[in-house]
């Protein structure tokens, strides 16, 4: 059994219902929402509208709309960004590194410079990136690197409206 994080509420359900300045994008199944945590600048995630928890957990109508929401995604961040790579990635459960209760599909530009390493930015530079088998990231020493990456809201909402404007038609 995939054992999920706790978080009560789901932030992501909050957000698509309480925040709608954080949607970038959104269809029938899923929504683009910016990510508060700027591993990069423009990060996002699609995420599901139903509330579910995995991969595991999701509709084939969903996987299908997850996948051409993040080509969206992708594309409007080139146009914007310019970046030399986009990164696109997923985790299900805490031993993989999710850390809210709710199916999210990040979508990164990479850009020139990034100290991120190479693989998901928030997990290329735990000390532990190798840890043992078994062993969950503690967060107690990540204060520094969530302090340099968190970003006030007029800025994220600025982000959000340069995305915006360079979504394919």
């Amino acid at each position: 059994m995939i054992q999920l994080p706790v978080r009560d509420p789901c932030d992501l359900c909050v957000a698509a219902r309480d925040e709608p300045w954080k949607i970038i994008d959104e269809s029938a199944h899923t929504l683009t929402v910016i990510n508060p945590w700027q591993f990069e600048t423009g990060q996002c995630c699609v995420i599901t509208r139903r509330h579910v928890a995995t991969l595991l957990d999701l509709s084939d109508e969903e996987c299908a709309a997850i996948m051409t929401s993040a080509k969206r995604a992708a594309e409007a961040l080139v146009r914007t960004y310019r970046p030399l790579g986009v990164l696109t990635f997923q985790n299900n459960g805490v031993y993989s590194g999710q850390e809210t209760p709710h199916f999210h599909f990040h979508v990164v530009p990479r850009q020139p410079g990034s100290d991120w390493g190479i693989g998901p930015p928030q997990l290329a530079t735990f000390d532990g990136a190798g840890r043992e088998r078994g062993t969950v990231h503690e967060r107690d020493g990540d204060a520094e690197r969530m302090t340099r990456v968190r970003v006030p809201v007029d800025q994220l909402v600025e982000t959000v409206k340069r995305i915006r404007s360079n979504l394919p038609a």
